[in-house]
């Protein structure tokens, strides 16, 4: 369970190794004047344990319980490893969740596959969607497409960031609620 601390502790976090103001094209080839890299937050050892126990708070909340959380790889990978490793080192959970990666396309040999990880995840199970930042949706989308293509149910999007430009609104009109933790008024108020 996560402590009280945690969500100042990781919008510190956050403020000070992730956001600057400065013009970047992002993903979705908006132009901004600020950026917000979560992975430098959610790959340090403290960003990793906050971002776990924050979303899997979230998670634990949804019914009935969902088996796998997951995303477009390269956002949601580190954030999909805190939330299944947290998920395992709670003794109140009903059972841990396994992560997923969403490839953005498929492996080129083997197996060819589109999601890593769904060995342990079957036809049918309920998913969370991750995302570390959600602008117009575009990554949270293809997640979402992927996964019902390949028989998995998301049943929510959660997200560290939202820039609040839109991504709700599509991620949502798709059938998906979104969750952020944090809003761009957390780092532009």
């Amino acid at each position: 369970m996560s402590h009280p601390s945690d969500r100042a502790r990781l919008l510190a976090l956050l403020r000070s190794l992730s956001f600057e103001r400065r013009k970047v094209v992002l993903a979705s080839g908006k132009e901004s004047d600020f950026y917000v890299d979560c992975k430098r937050t959610a790959l340090t050892a403290e960003g990793h344990v906050l971002v776990g126990r924050l979303l899997w708070e979230e998670t634990r909340r949804l019914r009935p319980a969902v088996r796998g959380v997951g995303g477009l790889t390269l956002g949601a990978d580190p954030i999909a490893s805190a939330v299944a490793l947290t998920s395992f080192l709670d003794p109140g959970a009903d059972a841990p969740v396994d992560a997923f990666i969403v490839r953005k396309e498929p492996k080129g040999h083997g197996t060819g596959q589109w999601i890593e990880g769904r060995t342990t995840i079957p036809d049918g199970s309920r998913v969370v969607v991750l995302e570390d930042v959600v602008t117009t949706g575009g990554s949270a989308l293809k997640a979402i497409e992927r996964c019902r293509a390949e028989r998995l149910e998301p049943v929510a999007c959660l997200a560290l960031v939202d820039r609040l430009e839109g991504g709700r609104e599509a991620i949502e009109a798709a059938g998906v609620p979104l969750t952020a933790l944090f809003t761009r008024r957390d780092f532009l108020p």
